[in-house]
């Protein structure tokens, strides 16, 4: 694949090249995670299925449960 340009416009939005979107199978509304490495960003599609699984996958107390634990161990 050749190098495919963009531009960013100032809102901070760019638009992913169609041929890049095609091969990626990007639909509008696909969720995609970007990551800084150095000078470069890289894009990453998240599945539906990764989405999905996200709620409920850190098990524990929620931050409210342990805040009102720690209001009531500083009382005592």
């Amino acid at each position: 694949m050749s190098v495919l340009y963009s531009q960013v416009s100032t809102k901070g939005q760019m638009v992913i090249p169609a041929e890049l979107r095609e091969a990626l199978d990007l639909k509008p509304g696909t969720k995609v995670a970007l990551q800084r490495e150095g000078n470069t960003i890289v894009l990453h599609p998240i599945s539906d299925d990764l989405i999905d699984s996200i709620p409920g996958s850190l098990s524990g107390p929620s931050l409210g449960t342990i805040r009102e634990r720690q209001h009531r161990d500083d009382k005592r």
